[in-house]
């Protein structure tokens, strides 16, 4: 019992399995670091994808309603008028403004109400349907949405490829907000920078090409690519994202993940084929990771008077983010245009666009900014974006302020506010909510934006019109 010999090889063997506990934790951290990457940018990409179309929408809004314009008097020519003012300027003669007939407000109701119906509807039905069957719908209808405005000869049919646009990107964030309730909570800020990142790639690559020479249509045309690459992200980036809801009643395959995720849910685990041999280890790493996969309960489903509640607990965040919205809206769909600087370097046309590209780099600045910058108190926020619409409308009202890049700092600050309060408070509410709320939490809340959109929209569309009779 004394053999220095035995004691010598049994700390070997000691040492020897502590360098494979070493190593195997190690690995384990590797896996969990490129998991971590992973989701992250499947859902910065598909945050950029979702947004995508309903930018760019918005960003030819004002082309939208012009080709209109001048396809419909192209019988009967207007009467000459200054040569610095493009076609649709020359609609309006007698007021105060150079405004389109038609606000682009319209456009924005129909690229909103839309999104509004879904994600008001959603929290009664969407767990029914399998996470898939809606990120393929979402593509098809960008896609459609595409060609529609693309091809269009009137307004309406213009407006019926934006309302794809709008079926799309609500029906998109509602779904891609709950399934970050599946993954780390980091991907909240993925999602957001991405979405940000919509906003000003959108604007930008819009703005560029039809600067350049490249006509709206074939600009339109160019974008079918990005909902392609949405499909692509969330079917081949994400690691291994669940089929259905865990709200849904029907949540025994969800519980196993599904055949389909049963065959990949090893590999998703263990971060690849090769490393399944340590199958238990990875497996309570992947239940780590995704706790919502475990939580396959009674209380998975979810009664009517729990979402309720969850929906209650929301209010402190959604109503001042709401508010956030309206106003920003405001200034973006019922200011921008009336907003105009005759002697400027740029065009009427070119200065809405230019406002839009502006406004969306500030929220992409600030969307990207949640995991450096917190903040709780979000009605902070409506009060400063309030602010900036009063100053706005004074602007517009009183007549052109000394210098454009005055009101591009005005706008910036906008998409500063509005990309502050939209990140900040689903970060929040990712934070508070109980791990089983947490996927119905964050679809609910979605609501909130669109619905200060929505009331924007239909304030702006009136306004604005009131506005651009002025004498």
């Amino acid at each position: 019992q004394g053999d220095p010999e035995v004691g010598r090889t049994r700390l070997e063997l000691m040492e020897r399995e502590r360098e494979k506990a070493v190593m195997r934790g190690r690995n384990r951290i590797d896996l969990d670091r490129k998991k971590f990457w992973r989701n992250n940018i499947g859902f910065w990409v598909l945050g950029l994808c979702n947004n995508f179309s309903y930018v760019i929408m918005l960003s030819a809004a004002h082309d939208i309603l012009s080709k209109q314009e001048s396809t419909n008097t192209t019988a009967e020519p207007p009467p000459p008028s200054p040569p610095s003012l493009p076609p649709p300027m020359q609609m309006q003669v007698s007021g105060r403004f150079d405004c389109n007939p038609v606000s682009t407000a319209a456009i924005l109701l129909a690229d909103i109400l839309p999104t509004l119906v879904i994600k008001l509807s959603s929290p009664i039905f969407i767990h029914l349907i399998s996470y898939r069957v809606r990120v393929c719908f979402c593509c098809l209808s960008a896609i459609i949405s595409f060609i529609i405005v693309s091809v269009s000869v009137s307004t309406w049919i213009s407006l019926l490829g934006v309302v794809f646009a709008s079926i799309s990107s609500g029906l998109g964030e509602y779904t891609f907000l709950s399934l970050t309730a599946h993954f780390d909570s980091a991907v909240v800020d993925g999602w957001a920078s991405g979405t940000g990142a919509a906003g000003l790639f959108g604007a930008l690559s819009y703005s560029g090409l039809t600067q350049f020479g490249v006509t709206p249509k074939t600009t339109l045309q160019i974008m079918i690519l990005v909902p392609i690459v949405q499909g692509f992200s969330y079917f081949f980036l994400l690691s291994t994202p669940p089929t259905h809801s865990t709200l849904n009643s029907g949540a025994s395959e969800d519980r196993a993940g599904g055949p389909e995720d049963q065959a990949g849910g090893p590999e998703d685990q263990a971060g690849g084929q090769e490393d399944q041999a340590e199958g238990p280890e990875d497996q309570a790493e992947g239940q780590e990771d995704q706790p919502l996969i475990q939580l396959q309960t009674a209380d998975s489903i979810l009664t009517f008077s729990r979402k309720m509640r969850i929906i209650r607990g929301c209010l402190k965040y959604t109503v001042p983010l709401g508010l956030v919205y309206f106003a920003e809206y405001f200034i973006n769909q019922g200011l921008f245009e009336l907003l105009y600087f005759p002697h400027a370097f740029l065009d009427h046309n070119a200065q809405y666009r230019w406002y839009q590209t502006i406004y969306q780099g500030g929220v992409f600045i600030s969307r990207s900014s949640g995991a450096f910058i917190k903040i709780r108190r979000i009605w902070i926020l409506t009060l400063l974006q309030f602010g900036n619409a009063v100053l706005l409308l004074a602007a517009a009202w009183y007549g052109p302020v000394p210098s454009l890049w005055l009101i591009f700092a005005a706008v910036l600050f906008e998409g500063l506010l509005g990309g502050a309060g939209y990140v900040n408070a689903f970060n929040n509410i990712t934070l508070e909510s109980e791990p089983g709320d947490r996927e119905f939490a964050m679809g609910a809340a979605s609501v909130a934006d669109t619905l200060g959109i929505s009331l924007s929209g239909v304030v702006s569309l009136p306004f604005h019109d009131w506005m651009c009779n002025l004498n």
